[in-house]
């Protein structure tokens, strides 16, 4: 009889097989040298020929199953860069760490300040920043999913690093910290109140401020990780930022909306992008040469790549993507329906057998 650990890992290489994008050979190029890597994670950089003098950073965190090349070949980041100029850091887990490949966005240890693998993020930008003269005062990062949930880990633990970030399709920083309860979170189930999350946030380091903008953008048909998730990161940040409950403004993009918050000075600091229909996955637009469409990075005609650039001053004046000739697809999200449901249903045998060890409720 197999071993638990040996199941997940054969159910997870399977998932893998099925839903990982094709990379890029030769676009990125692995990180090493980077410093004592407590979190045990391996890292790939893109560096332009074309960089600035002082370039931009982003770090960009992929999700479950995927690795940093696939998430990289399907939202685009390096392909834009290579046009604007600026470097993309890629972290990516091992197997080792966790065999579906998630970052580990509640255990403990890799969650605090300067330990595991936040500590080793920390360490993979500090280095990509010494070697090319990165600008510090413009880093920026974001992630799906687990990935989401750790781009959130970092922008709570080291406020002082980024400018802004995205988290799409996360969760709450210190919300969980065993595997029953980080499941339980992504359902939307006990969920702290607003008052408890603020103050995880504010305890996550020594900082005062100024704090990174947040953009949060979720599906709301996300049956991964349940929507009012990306409600709760907004309440998360709106204690430091210093706004209320209520957006000042709504702005609606086509059938899908972004709420905007300003702070008092009339700063925009956290923007909740609410994507209509969309389940669980990075939304970009595949009608555009840089994206590329795949199993949770899905087709919906709006580039959470291309908006976030454009939000922080990554992109040349006027820019916009070059166009496939084929032009956008009738029906975006659709023809991943199927591949999305074979693989909630290799999460639920995942699910299962975790109930079966005693490990999840």
């Amino acid at each position: 009889m197999r071993s638990l650990s040996d199941t997940l890992e054969r159910l997870a290489r399977f998932r893998a097989h099925k839903t990982e994008p094709p990379g890029q050979p030769g676009r990125l190029q692995d990180l090493r040298d980077f410093g004592s890597n407590p979190g045990r994670l391996t890292g790939k950089v893109h560096v332009p020929s074309n960089r600035a003098e002082h370039p931009a950073l982003v770090v960009v965190l992929h999700g479950c199953t995927q690795t940093a090349s696939g998430y990289d070949h399907s939202a685009g980041w390096s392909a834009l860069a290579d046009q604007h100029g600026f470097i993309v850091l890629l972290p990516e887990q091992t197997r080792e760490n966790n065999g579906n490949l998630c970052f580990n966005w509640f255990v403990p240890g890799d969650i605090r300040r300067d330990q595991g693998e936040a500590r080793s993020i920390r360490q993979m930008i500090d280095a990509v920043v010494s070697k090319y003269t990165v600008d510090p005062s413009r880093i920026f990062i974001t992630g799906l999913s687990a990935g989401g949930a750790m781009a959130n880990v970092m922008l709570s633990t080291y406020p002082e690093v980024f400018a802004a970030g995205a988290v799409i399709a996360g969760l709450p920083y210190g919300v969980a910290s065993t595997v029953p309860a980080a499941f339980d979170r992504m359902r939307g189930h006990g969920l702290p109140e607003i008052k408890t999350l603020q103050s995880k946030l504010k305890a996550a380091s020594p900082h005062n401020g100024p704090w990174p903008v947040v953009s949060v953008w979720h599906g709301s048909q996300d049956n991964t990780v349940a929507e009012i998730n990306a409600r709760a990161i907004v309440d998360q940040w709106r204690g430091v930022h210093g706004v209320g409950p209520r957006p000042d403004f709504h702005e609606p993009i086509g059938a899908h909306s972004k709420a905007v918050w300003k702070n008092p000075e009339g700063r925009e600091v956290i923007e909740y992008f609410s994507i209509t229909g969309m389940g669980h996955g990075t939304p970009i637009d595949a009608s555009s040469e840089l994206e590329n469409a795949a199993p949770y990075m899905l087709d919906i005609g709006i580039s959470s790549t291309f908006c976030s650039a454009k939000r922080w001053g990554l992109l040349r004046d006027d820019f916009e993507p070059a166009r496939r000739a084929s032009g956008p697809a009738p029906h975006r999200e659709a023809p991943f329906a199927q591949e999305t449901r074979a693989a909630d249903g290799i999460q639920q045998v995942i699910e299962d057998a975790l109930r079966k060890a005693g490990l999840m409720r």
